[in-house]
Order: structure tokens, then C-alpha cells, then sequence
């Protein structure tokens, strides 16, 4: 199936792939631009992993502070070069960070960061819950990895789905733009800020 010129524009425009890239997606996906869309994705996923040792000396500080000033958050985001870092889609991102930190208040970057202590009381407290239901040890074991997955999703930065687009984790959006703007970048720290009644949490 021939692909036209106006296709292989509207992918370019939606994607920010190449040309070249574009028609060859489509040519595979048989003109579908949907598939042509998900396989530019799986594809620049791969490219985004292979950038993920190059080293990362420039970046952006970027604070979002939400409706009337009671909730704000704070984003330290790395890239390879100053260019990137004044790149409107690298700021578009880091804003994006500092958004869903504030709205989320995730406490980890990664599940590599909760203390062993913390991930043994949830362990704990999962497994208790299926104490006495009489299934089997191997199924509470699924279970309760199940748990600790969903654990991970509310409190790690990376593992949270995207509030702008729930489709993707951060994670899904971090590598997506590693493959759009062809450089590593790497989020390096966050805080949140927020008034309580006592004070700032």
C-alpha cells in the first residue's frame, strides 16, 4: 500500500520523528497511523535506552507552584547539553515533573530508593491481610507482589501514571523524550511543599 506525503506528515507532526522514520513506520504498519505512531514509540524507547550511559552536565532547576500558592514543587532535571536545556521540549518536560510531583507527591525517584524497612512493613501488612483466607502460599505470593506494584505506583516518581496522560508512566514519558530530543536526561531530585494547618509539610 502506497503511503501519501499528507500521512507521513501528520505522523511527523504528532511524533516529531524524521521523515524518513515516518514513512518507513508506516510502510509497516500498512498505513495504519496509530500503529505507525506505537511502533515510533517502541522504537525510540530502544534509542532512549542506549543514550541512558552518556554523560549528563547541563540541565534545569524548575519550581511549579499550584492555583493559590498553598501547593509547590521543585525539579532538578540533567542533560547532555546547554542547547537541551534551553530546548522549549526539555522545559516542557521538566515542567511537566515538577506538575505531577505537585499533585501527587510522590516520596521516591525509584523503588530502589524505599528503604528496606519501609518495603518489609508493606510486605508484612500485605501478607497479613490474606492471613487465615486459606489460598494457596503461592498465590498469596502473586498477591502480594501485586500490592507492593500498586505501592510503587503511588510512590514512586517514576512508576506513576502521567496526569496528563494516564497511558503512559513517567518513566513511558522520561524515555520518550530522550528519543525526541535525542540526549539523556535524567531527573536527579524533587521536593514538594505544602501549607497545613500546623505550617508548611
Amino acid at each position: 500500500m502506497a503511503v501519501d506525503i499528507k500521512t507521513v506528515a501528520e505522523l511527523r507532526a504528532r511524533t516529531n520523528a524524521g521523515m524518513v522514520d515516518c514513512k518507513t513506520a508506516l510502510d509497516e504498519a500498512g498505513g495504519d497511523i496509530d500503529k505507525a505512531a506505537d511502533i515510533l514509540r517502541k522504537k525510540g524507547i530502544a534509542k532512549a535506552d542506549k543514550k541512558g550511559d552518556r554523560q549528563v552536565k547541563e540541565g534545569l532547576v524548575h519550581a511549579y507552584i499550584h492555583g493559590a500558592g498553598q501547593v509547590g514543587a521543585m525539579v532538578e532535571v540533567l542533560c547532555e547539553t546547554d542547547f537541551v536545556a534551553r530546548n522549549e521540549q526539555f522545559q516542557d518536560f521538566v515542567h511537566d515533573l515538577a506538575m505531577q510531583v505537585a499533585a501527587t507527591n510522590p516520596l521516591y525517584l525509584t523503588s530502589d530508593e524505599i528503604p528496606a524497612e519501609v518495603l518489609e512493613k508493606e510486605r508484612e501488612l500485605a501478607s497479613e491481610e490474606f492471613a487465615g483466607s486459606g489460598k494457596p502460599a503461592e498465590v498469596i505470593t502473586k498477591i502480594v507482589e501485586g500490592k507492593l506494584s500498586k505501592y510503587y505506583e503511588q510512590v514512586c516518581l517514576l512508576d506513576q501514571r502521567f496526569i496528563k496522560d494516564e497511558d503512559l508512566t513517567i518513566r513511558d514519558h522520561l524515555k520518550n523524550n530522550i528519543a525526541r530530543i535525542g540526549e539523556n536526561i535524567q531527573i536527579r531530585r524533587f521536593v514538594r511543599f505544602a501549607l497545613s494547618s500546623g505550617g508548611v509539610e
